[in-house]
């Protein structure tokens, strides 16, 4: 049987409702008799001693007993649920209580009995006289055997008082009980209903609905990061669902163009519009070429995206490869009119050299390709202990902001014309952070449309 959280919550908090409200009460009633116990026998020593003191004034000199007295003292203790004889020095009892009212003193036992066993029934109790000395200026004159059914003396006041004490405390645990049921329901509520939204927020991104979040905020921190992984994970799950809607555009309008021009070419050969001659064949193998640039682009991705990707790491100096590579681009970059400084020490890593050439390569072309005429580029190299940092910066108008967070997803251009005078494909830089993190390094870029783009390559050393 599947029974949803708000029940099992539930069900866990009455239990511990339960189970707590139990071990209180045992304890509780644990030491509620103990301490009543030792009540019990203190409050009996106490009567004891009070009937030894009254009984210890009645005693004349030359062995002489103030018999009322004695008498009066008897019948007070009988009427309290004490039975006492009365001895003197030589053993001559001078006051008996069951030779005063035998029968009273019968009853007396049996309600005492009764009462002992009434609250403790696995105790056996029988009844028992204890002998304690008069004493006359440090003279024992007699003894007073003092008769009770123990080993606890319960009267009925004290019966009353313990029974009445239990039934609060159960009162008490059945209020406790069903405070902690309410308290519980509460909580299991407060706990369930975040829980059951992530539910049915997850739902939804599963069936596609990416747009969907959680906006309600919980008192738990666990919830709250668990709706923010569920917000993120939605935001995330949306975003790369819009880039794969305009990779598929991106890639159709790649595609569309070469084979549209060699369609309308090949008919217009084919129909004797055209001849055949070396500059029509000439152009159609330019787009064939083309299209071939881009499939084989996205197959050296998908090699360098792999988890087979074999790097053939040498040790070399990296500032020398990045300034072979700036005096190749060289000439491109006086053509245009742009200025390219270098900067940078010796830092020798240990890489794939051509695959970092092909990195730079990216950067370069990419820096040519999107600097305007007068403009300028930087390139530097720079290390630390553990690491190297390859740098280009590229003045004048950056990569707008919204676009900076896609600038590394193959097929996506700022440039939303696709137009071919600024850029290619859109795989380079792709294809760059694919080989970066195949190397264990990273790859960003800092952007704004006022100072230009840089971008920061970092190696493990």
């Amino acid at each position: 049987m599947i029974v949803n959280l708000r029940t099992k919550l539930s069900i866990s908090y009455v239990l511990v409702a339960i189970i707590s409200v139990l071990l209180i009460m045992v304890l509780a009633n644990i030491f509620l008799d103990k301490h009543f116990r030792d009540y019990v026998k203190h409050n009996q020593e106490q009567k004891n001693r009070e009937i030894i003191t009254a009984i210890s004034t009645q005693y004349q000199s030359n062995d002489k007993w103030n018999m009322e007295a004695i008498e009066a003292v008897g019948v007070n203790a009988l009427e309290n649920g004490l039975i006492i004889k009365v001895k003197d020095i030589s053993g001559k009892v001078l006051w008996d209580a069951t030779d005063h009212n035998n029968g009273m003193c019968q009853r007396i036992i049996e309600q005492m009995a009764h009462n002992v066993s009434s609250r403790y029934p696995y105790i056996k109790g029988d009844y028992t006289e204890v002998p304690y000395p008069i004493k006359y200026e440090y003279n024992q004159v007699g003894v007073v055997e003092i008769g009770s059914y123990g080993p606890y003396y319960l009267s009925n006041h004290d019966l009353l008082f313990i029974n009445s004490l239990n039934k609060l405390m159960i009162g008490v645990g059945v209020f406790s009980l069903f405070f902690a049921l309410v308290i519980g329901s509460i909580m299991a509520r407060r706990l369930s209903l975040p829980i059951a939204k992530v539910t049915e927020a997850s739902q939804a991104i599963a069936n596609g609905y990416y747009s969907e979040r959680i906006a309600s905020e919980s008192s738990t921190s666990e919830i709250n990061r668990l709706t923010s992984s569920i917000n993120h994970l939605a935001e995330s799950l949306e975003k790369q669902e819009l880039l794969r809607k305009r990779l598929t555009a991106d890639v159709a309008h790649e595609l569309r163009t070469p084979i549209a021009t060699l369609q309308s070419h090949m008919e217009a050969m084919i129909d004797g519009i055209w001849k055949p001659d070396t500059e029509r064949l000439k152009s159609c193998h330019e787009e064939i070429v083309r299209i071939g640039r881009m499939v084989g682009g996205l197959e050296k991705l998908s090699r360098y995206e792999s988890e087979n990707l074999v790097l053939e790491k040498v040790s070399f100096d990296v500032t020398d490869l990045v300034k072979a590579l700036i005096n190749n681009f060289e000439s491109n970059f006086l053509a245009k009119g742009i200025k390219i400084n270098f900067s940078g020490s010796t830092q020798i890593i240990l890489a794939d050299r051509d695959k970092i050439s092909q990195v730079v390569v990216n950067l370069l072309s990419n820096a040519l390709k999107y600097t305007l005429e007068g403009g300028e580029v930087k390139v530097s190299v720079k290390g630390t202990e553990d690491t190297t940092k390859i740098i280009v910066s590229v003045n004048g108008t950056g990569i707008p902001e919204e676009d900076i967070p896609n600038i590394f997803e193959r097929f996506y251009r700022a440039d939303k014309s696709r137009n071919r005078l600024t850029g290619g494909a859109g795989i380079g830089l792709t294809i760059s952070k694919a080989i970066i993190v195949a190397h264990g390094g990273t790859i960003a870029v800092n952007s704004s449309r006022e100072t230009g783009s840089e971008f920061v390559v970092t190696l493990p050393k």
